[in-house]
């Protein structure tokens, strides 16, 4: 008997009470804003009930990055949720200069979301894996009005966190702090199906993930561990590692939870004064901690991510994340230098 996503959150509940009933009914509309986003991915040039979804939007986000139509009706998709109810207070997203606060009848809302709502964008027009990455928070007291400050708490303080990715099947990733499942969503029911639990990462790998085009931009550290893959069999790893880079976290990190590997985005020195590339809150928390959940590691090259304290909504990171020998081997070379 196939096992539903409201299913499996009954049954965490009930089992372990790791879900709260809010909790459990803030996932579930995450959930249903996923399957939204899926049918508009899924439509493409043939448009949705959402609108056009292919091309430029002609704006850029608080980034300066240019925004895909898209990129907008997710961001729209999450925010106009209408059965939020009063469990949720704010929301925060890559897309969105400042929170949202939820207007609700209920002011004591305990819980925050944060996301990115299509992560590898850049991938649309090409009909690669996009995705929408998740994270929750509690606020510090209920009791009071919500503000940016509230959702400056580091990655250990998440309460769920997850991402859904958009590809050949529609696969919803999830963590509670009790390890990883994978959901997929099945068309004919509408609903999202468990179809894989306890997810494990390897600790050993022979791949790895990173934009080789910035090479010269890298540190040593980054060079060196690199240059010793390339050098395979006859190098000082003794054997030979495949390159995969999809230019989408998500895509990417789910291979990294299916089959191992690990994935680097590591400072460079193009913009020498930012700490990354990608997003402390909306991308790096998420996914270390559903990576750490799957027996991986995720550090900055020098710290674990999880533990850095945030200072702004949209810090940006540094990241190597996955099979944790490699990651330790990485963050070792930093702290070498």
């Amino acid at each position: 008997m196939s096992v539903s996503l409201t299913r499996y959150l009954v049954e965490q509940q009930r089992a372990k009470g790791l879900i709260p009933s809010e909790l459990r009914l803030l996932l579930e509309v995450v959930a249903r804003a996923c399957k939204s986003i899926s049918h508009a991915v899924n439509k493409g040039a043939l448009g949705s009930e959402l609108g056009d979804v292919m091309g430029s939007a002609g704006s850029e986000n608080v980034q300066g990055e240019v925004q895909k139509k898209l990129d907008i009706i997710a961001n729209d998709v999450l925010i106009e949720a209408n059965e939020w109810g009063g469990h949720l207070a704010a929301m925060a997203s890559e897309e969105m200069d400042s929170i949202h606060v939820v207007p609700n009848r209920y002011p004591q809302g305990e819980y925050l979301l944060m996301f990115d709502p299509l992560d590898g964008s850049s991938n649309i027009e090409v009909n690669v894996s996009i995705g929408t990455i998740f994270s929750v928070l509690k606020k510090v007291d209920p009791s009071k009005g919500v503000s940016e400050d509230d959702f400056l708490q580091p990655g250990t303080q998440q309460v769920a966190a997850g991402y859904c990715v958009y590809g050949p099947q529609t696969t919803l990733v999830l963590t509670v702090g009790d390890g990883v499942a994978m959901f997929t969503l099945d068309r004919e029911q509408g609903s999202f199906v468990l179809t894989q639990e306890n997810v494990r990462i390897p600790a050993d790998t022979k791949e790895f993930a990173i934009n080789m085009s910035n090479m010269r931009h890298w540190d040593e550290p980054v060079k060196r561990y690199i240059d010793e893959c390339l050098q395979g069999e006859e190098g000082p790893r003794g054997k030979n590692f495949n390159m995969r880079w999809i230019a989408s976290m998500v895509a990417d990190v789910h291979r990294i939870l299916t089959r191992g590997g690990v994935f680097m985005y590591p400072w460079d020195k193009r913009e020498p004064g930012k700490a990354g590339k990608l997003r402390l809150m909306y991308e790096a928390n998420p996914m270390s901690w559903l990576v750490e959940q799957a027996g991986g590691a995720a550090t900055n090259g020098q710290q674990r991510i999880l533990d850095i304290q945030p200072t702004q909504l949209h810090q940006r990171v540094s990241v190597v994340l996955g099979s944790k020998n490699e990651v330790e081997r990485v963050t070792s070379y930093h702290a070498q230098k």
